[in-house]
Order: C-alpha cells, then structure tokens, then sequence
C-alpha cells in the first residue's frame, strides 16, 4: 500500500537540496528513484519541505537510510529532519505525451 510522507528540514535552502538532487543525477520533471510515486518540494519560512508518495514506508526508510542521510551529511546537514508518515487512500498520475 502507498505511504506518504511529510518532511520538514529545518534551516536547509532550496540550494542544498538542488546539491543533493545533482549529487544523484536525477533531472527537474525526469524519472524518480524507484519507489518514488510523486515528490514535490518546497521553501518554508523555516527551511525546506517535501513532500512524498512511496511504494511502501519500507521502499522510503531504506532510501532515507542508505542514500538520503548521508548525502545530505554530505553537503554538512547533520540534524534528522521532522518527518510524518500518512496513509495514502488513492493518487494520480499523469501519463506522458507519446506513451
């Protein structure tokens, strides 16, 4: 069943996260990481937060763990984000042009 996800990075700007986002070669509107269902982010008056749709908490929680965390360590962000799961009734998504 899909999860979502709220995370909230308390003093991290919209720059550091485009750092980690070039880091893993992903493109603004390209192909997400697997399990990925939809993720969108935004600045907050306090940093930055995302917002996300999963596979499954277990597709997420090893994404967070084994690539997330230390990347954002990577550029010098050493606090946990605030983070809330919720239960995803249904979602959409649009089909590409051509497909």
């Amino acid at each position: 069943m899909a999860v979502g996800v709220l995370v909230d990075y308390p003093d991290v700007t919209l720059e550091q996260y485009d750092e980690v986002v070039e880091i893993m070669g992903l493109l603004p509107g390209g192909p997400p990481p697997s399990g990925v269902l939809f993720h969108c982010v935004t600045k907050t008056d306090t940093g930055i937060r995302i917002i996300d749709v999963w596979d499954s908490r277990q597709a997420l929680v090893e994404f967070q763990e084994e690539t997330i965390v230390p990347l954002f360590r990577k550029i010098g962000v050493m606090h946990p984000p605030q983070t809330t799961f919720f239960e995803v009734h249904n979602y959409f998504v649009t089909r590409m042009k051509g497909r």
